[in-house]
């Protein structure tokens, strides 16, 4: 049993001795009997009250047995689509199946990817161009190996979320995981994935041109200012960029884009030496 130290006073108004822990923190009144450690004399002493003529004006400091509890909380997370799917009637959990699967009409509220929803290109007769920075080709690889894949995972799992979230930053962060880097890893666009290549010196505005295969490129939809989508870049060659996409109408697509297309707001630039 754990102790609890305080000063033994005399209760006037109670006309008994009590133990005062705080100002305004008492054990209740001392009976007879009752039994603590006393501090005197440098040392701890068993002490045991008794009650009779003699009066004290000497101030102690004991110590008296109190029991404590200690709460155990269990936290656990539980699915929005859980939640929805026990409380919902059916109306309305219909309803809400159709808002995830249209994003409410408006994708780019919530949180990154992109509404295309046309299939993933062929890069065959493509003629990429060779810029002066080293890219790798193995992370190229296992991202177009990946095109197909509906809804995201594990991509999403692997970066630590327990239900689908958009995912497009998920995927970029696995596919540089995979290569076992343990940075950039990033889930949101704007807040995360850009903030850290500008910190590092590894940022190219949309226009930059010796993009390599393997970099990170950003993409502000709606021209807010604000990032919206990032994929992979295959390469490159005198007019386009191709990419590799996450989350692109909730799939894994190859991409291409003009290299001035406004929506491009820039790139995140690996070093892979």
């Amino acid at each position: 049993m754990a102790q609890k130290t305080g000063a033994l006073i005399f209760d006037e108004t109670a006309d008994r001795y009590d133990i005062r822990f705080d100002i305004a923190d008492y054990y209740g009144g001392l009976h007879c009997g009752e039994c603590m450690d006393v501090f005197t004399g440098g040392k701890w002493k068993p002490t045991r009250i008794e009650y009779g003529d003699n009066e004290h004006t000497d101030t102690y400091t004991v110590q008296v047995p109190y029991e404590y509890y200690i709460l155990n909380v269990k936290l656990t997370n539980t699915p929005l689509s859980t939640i929805a799917e026990n409380n919902l009637t059916p109306e309305q959990l219909e309803m809400y199946r159709v808002y995830l699967q249209t994003s409410g009409n408006k994708p780019l509220i919530f949180g990154g990817g992109s509404p295309d929803t046309s299939a993933s290109e062929d890069l065959s007769g493509v003629d990429f161009v060779n810029g002066t920075r080293p890219g790798n080709t193995a992370i190229v690889d296992l991202a177009k190996q990946q095109v197909g894949n509906v809804g995201g995972y594990p991509y999403w799992s692997w970066y630590g979320f327990n239900s689908r979230v958009e995912w497009c930053a998920c995927f970029v962060s696995w596919c540089y995981g995979q290569m076992g880097l343990s940075e950039p890893r990033f889930a949101a666009c704007q807040s995360q994935g850009i903030p850290w290549f500008t910190s590092h010196g590894q940022w190219g505005a949309r226009g930059y041109e010796n993009i390599a295969p393997g970099d990170a490129i950003f993409f502000d939809w709606d021209l807010d200012g604000s990032a919206d989508h990032v994929g992979l870049v295959i390469g490159r060659d005198e007019s386009r960029v191709y990419t590799v996409e996450g989350n692109s109408g909730d799939a894994c697509k190859i991409k291409s884009y003009p290299l001035d297309y406004a929506c491009i707001k820039g790139y995140g630039l690996m070093n892979w030496n």
